[in-house]
């Protein structure tokens, strides 16, 4: 059978003291309690962290803000290089066609003052009397043999008549030895009244009938003597070259 146990004064006092000291305790402990709460969170925080070894919520909303500044600027750093490097670009496209024109313009300004000057030369040109040629100065043979007989050959190469210098030299110096003075009064024409005359002998009416114009009408005259005999001779023998005696 189980003990009784009987209290007395004794252990009702101790029982107070102790159940005093309790409260004590207990409000002591859990004031500390209270301020000890913010320190024990963040440590069972970081206990947490370490102990996972993975970021807080709040510490990745920070990076994503980051990176997407980060983002934000290098875009805006692309769009700015990329207007400048388009400025650029169109500036110097400006400046070479700017170029362009001021040279199209130069040039057309040159044509313009050249085809200007070109039609104040052909003005000049219009305005300007056309000199006339100079004429050429009559060409002068020596008053001799050789003299006679090259203006004779000019003279009938202007005609179209026949004959060379050799030829007329040789019939001169048979008929006259050169004289144009020279008359023959010894032959029929002589006794009929119409004496051979001249450097080639011809007789008056055979001048008359073949003088070459522009020489003098006399028969005595050398140019005109000769010219009217090679005349006559280009009529009668084809050429005074083909006559080797009296004709």
């Amino acid at each position: 059978m189980p003990r009784t146990i009987r209290i007395t004064r004794s252990h009702k006092l101790a029982a107070a003291v102790l159940v005093a000291a309790g409260s004590v305790t207990a409000i002591t402990a859990t004031g500390g309690q209270s301020e000890a709460q913010p320190t024990a969170a963040k440590s069972s925080a970081t206990a947490g962290k370490a102990a996972t070894g993975a970021p807080t919520a709040q510490e990745i909303a920070a990076e994503k803000a980051a990176a997407e500044s980060a983002a934000k600027k290098a875009a805006a750093d692309a769009a700015a290089a990329k207007k400048t490097a388009a400025d650029r670009k169109a500036a110097a496209a400006k400046a070479v066609a700017e170029r362009k024109a001021e040279a199209k313009k130069a040039a057309a300004k040159e044509r313009s003052e050249k085809q200007a000057a070109n039609r104040s030369t052909e003005r000049k040109a219009v305005a300007a009397p056309k000199k006339a040629a100079p004429k050429a100065a009559p060409k002068k043979y020596a008053n001799n043999l050789d003299g006679w007989i090259r203006e004779s050959l000019d003279i009938m190469k202007k005609k179209n008549i026949p004959g060379s210098y050799e030829g007329l030299h040789r019939n001169i110096m048979r008929e006259s030895s050169g004289d144009p003075n020279a008359v023959n009064d010894w032959d029929i024409n002589a006794r009929n009244g119409i004496p051979s005359k001249g450097l080639l002998q011809v007789i008056q009416p055979t001048f008359d009938a073949y003088h070459v114009k522009g020489t003098p009408k006399k028969l005595t005259d050398p140019v005109a003597n000769i010219t009217a005999a090679a005349n006559y001779a280009a009529d009668r023998y084809g050429s005074i070259d083909n006559v080797d005696s009296a004709y």
